[in-house]
């Protein structure tokens, strides 16, 4: 495998992170990849995988320095094309609004929230359709 620049490891991530939203910019937060990171351990990330280490043991190197870094666990992603929408609670119907940068300030039961969701389906759905 080809050895890779420790530096330009860090550019990318950084630049990343810059757009990261959710989880991964609590990540970014955690490693320093933020300007507002309080940590700055972005070196102990760069180093081994520039040697090409795979990511699990980067990881397990991470929580050494802070246990928080792989704790963090990603939600199961919904499939919009197969769900019954009618089925998800509340709390996941605004979290696919959220994923979306849209929000629903009207919505006051849960069918206002399938009413939203079915409205901008095609705006959101439509290359997977």
């Amino acid at each position: 495998m080809k050895k890779r620049d420790t530096q330009t490891i860090e550019r990318k991530f950084k630049e990343t992170c810059a757009e990261a939203k959710g989880k991964e910019n609590r990540f970014c937060y955690y490693i320093g990849g933020l300007v507002e990171s309080a940590t700055g351990i972005l070196g102990e990330m760069s180093k081994p995988l520039s040697w090409g280490m795979p990511m699990d043991k980067v990881c397990e190197k991470l929580k050494k320095k802070d246990a928080q870094i792989c704790d963090l666990r990603y939600e199961k992603q919904i499939d919009l094309n197969n769900v019954d929408l009618k089925k998800l609670k509340v709390r996941d119907l605004k979290k696919i609004l959220n994923d979306w940068d849209e929000s629903c300030n009207d919505c006051l039961e849960k069918g206002d929230y399938i009413k939203r969701i079915e409205m901008l389906k095609p705006k959101y759905m439509r290359g997977e359709l």
